[in-house]
This record gives C-alpha cells, sequence and structure tokens, in this order.
C-alpha cells in the first residue's frame, strides 16, 4: 500500500518527474488516463531562492492533478530547505527530494545522484527538509554511484530514520543512467529494512512490465518514466490487468484525438502557441505508433507551427487510415 499523508492507495501507478516533459498538460492527460499520482519536472532550488521565474514555474500546479508532487534538486542543504517551503507554499501533496538524477550537470556537482557519494550529508538534507515543512517529505533515489558502491539498503534505512515517508528507488546505478537492465531484485531486500512505503522505477515500458513488477518485488507502486511518454495509456491498461481483465489496442481514432488533446493542453499553458508545438514534436513518434505511413506524417507535422494546420493534417490522415 502506498501511504503517504493523506494518500492511501494499492499498487499505486505515479507519473516520474521528467524533465521537460511532466508540467501540467502532461500530467493532466496522464490523470486522466489512470495515473494516481504525478509529479512535476524535478525543481531547481537555486533556482527558486533567486526567484528565477521560468524555474518557478515549474511549481504550478492545478487541483485536477491531485495527489500531485514537486520534486525538488539540489546539493545545498539551506537552499534545499528554503525551497521546500516555496514548494509547500503552492501546497502539493508530497515534497519529493531528486536524489537519483545521473546527468553529469547536476549529478557531479552533488545534486541529484551525486548525493549518494555522501549518505551522511543526504540524511542531514531530508532530516532537515522535514523538520521544515509540514507535507509529507518522500525520496527518489538509485542504488548507488556504480557498481562497486551499491549503498541502497543502508540509505533506505537512513532515508527512514530521517523522516522520509516514501522511497522511490530507480533501480540502476547513477553510472548506468538509463542503459542495461533495471535490478528489480533490489526491490525485496529494500522492504526488509524499512516500514515505509517502496515503489519500483526503471525498466517499466508496458502494461505487462507493471504487472510484472509488482508480481516480482511486492512494491507498493510501481512509477513510470519514459514508458509514459511513449505511450500514456500505459496507466489504463495496467490498472486493466490488475483486475484480471485484457485491454484492446489503442484504436487509430483515440490515438489522434489524445494526441490533439494533448497538444491543446500544452497550448492552454504556454505564452505562445508555437512554445507548445515545437517541444510538443517528441511526443509524435509514440502517438502515432503502429499506423501506416507515419513515418510520412511525422515528417510533415515537424514543419507546421499552428495547430490548425496540425490537426487538418492528423484529421485527413485518420480519414485515410478508416476507409
Amino acid at each position: 500500500m502506498f501511504t503517504v499523508g493523506k494518500i492511501s492507495i494499492d499498487k499505486a501507478l505515479l507519473l516520474a518527474p521528467m524533465e521537460d516533459v511532466t508540467d501540467i498538460g502532461f500530467r493532466k492527460l496522464c490523470k486522466e488516463l489512470g495515473a494516481d499520482v504525478v509529479y512535476t519536472e524535478f525543481v531547481n532550488s537555486d533556482g527558486l531562492i533567486r526567484s528565477n521565474k521560468k524555474t518557478e514555474k515549474k511549481l504550478e500546479i492545478t487541483k485536477e492533478e491531485s495527489p500531485v508532487g514537486i520534486q525538488i534538486y539540489g546539493q545545498d542543504i539551506p537552499a534545499m530547505v528554503e525551497s521546500a517551503k516555496i514548494a509547500e507554499s503552492k501546497n502539493p501533496d508530497i515534497i519529493d527530494i531528486n536524489a537519483g538524477c545521473w546527468v553529469k550537470k547536476v549529478s557531479n556537482r552533488g545534486a541529484g545522484a551525486g548525493l549518494l557519494k555522501n549518505p551522511d550529508n543526504m540524511a542531514r538534507m531530508v532530516e532537515s527538509i522535514v523538520k521544515a515543512v509540514n507535507k509529507p517529505v518522500t525520496v527518489k533515489t538509485r542504488l548507488g554511484w556504480d557498481s562497486s558502491s551499491i549503498v541502497i539498503l543502508k540509505v533506505a534505512k537512513m532515508m527512514e530514520d530521517a523522516g522520509a515517508q516514501a522511497l522511490t528507488i530507480h533501480c540502476r546505478t547513477k553510472v548506468q543512467g538509463h542503459e542495461g537492465e533495471a535490478d528489480w531484485t533490489w526491490i525485496p531486500k529494500i522492504k526488509e529494512v524499512v516500514k515505509i512505503p517502496v515503489a519500483l522505477n526503471g525498466g517499466i515500458f508496458t502494461a505487462e512490465d507493471a504487472v510484472r513488477a509488482f508480481e516480482e518485488t511486492n512494491a507498493d507502486a510501481i512509477m513510470i518514466a519514459r514508458g509514459a511518454i511513449y505511450h500514456p495509456w500505459i496507466f489504463r491498461e495496467t490498472k486493466i490487468l490488475l483486475s484480471g481483465e485484457k485491454y484492446l489496442p489503442v484504436s487509430p481514432d483515440e490515438r489522434i484525438y489524445t494526441a490533439l488533446k494533448h497538444l491543446k493542453y500544452e497550448i492552454s499553458i504556454k505564452d505562445e502557441p508555437r512554445f507548445a508545438i515545437i517541444p510538443f514534436r517528441k511526443y509524435y513518434s509514440g502517438y502515432l505508433k503502429g499506423l501506416a505511413n507515419s513515418s510520412k506524417i511525422r515528417q510533415e507535422l515537424m514543419k507546421l507551427l499552428d495547430y490548425q494546420s496540425i490537426e487538418n493534417l492528423l484529421l485527413n490522415y485518420l480519414k485515410e487510415l478508416n476507409k
């Protein structure tokens, strides 16, 4: 059971915090498709305390997203404490600490997965944040820095003792990044040393993956990242499988109309349509996957800069598919 603060969900499905992906538009869509808890993009504590407008914008959440978590990252404890207080003022359900980002510009500065190099400091950071805010504090981390320094059993217990109410474990090391197989075998071992909920992250690309992860590890929750980018229906499909039923393939109609709905959500939260339309291009391969002549349509979509042209192209494409 994923029990954090007022949240209590059996076999919870979580949308992972992802840079340049999990904004309000994508979170809203995934909520509609079955995600139980969604998270913001990870928010830079240094940018928050400097009142950087772009950073502050990442804190924006809406009531319909709840339960929603704001994830923060940084290496300086006072800055992280102050940013946690700022995040709390937005009234999220969870404040999550990023101790798992493997990107060099983050981890090599001692933030993200860089915190794993100094577990004592990591524990002090979590304890300081827990004492400073009233919202539940959780931690997302990795197995260790590399294969020779897997410290997750020690770190998990330290995080629990510091006051973290749940842990999400990306079942790879920092050095692995997204490469290689995620080692789910660590989840049962972690659950033996802590009493707080443990969520599994890493290697979940299909509903079948998610169900297998629950069955093999007894994780309290599954956090889905890239699998949701390419196929946001993964949440709905997982719930159908967990109920003992079988899901139907996503129809071409639903693929096209979901893509257009998602794009509208993105346009509604951006200052100008093009600020939504250009970044949205990364989603087309997922939405159009398996459809006839989709590569040609994607090439045409890359040239378009207004919503109406995109809608016209996709709806005409759908008519051709349905002939």
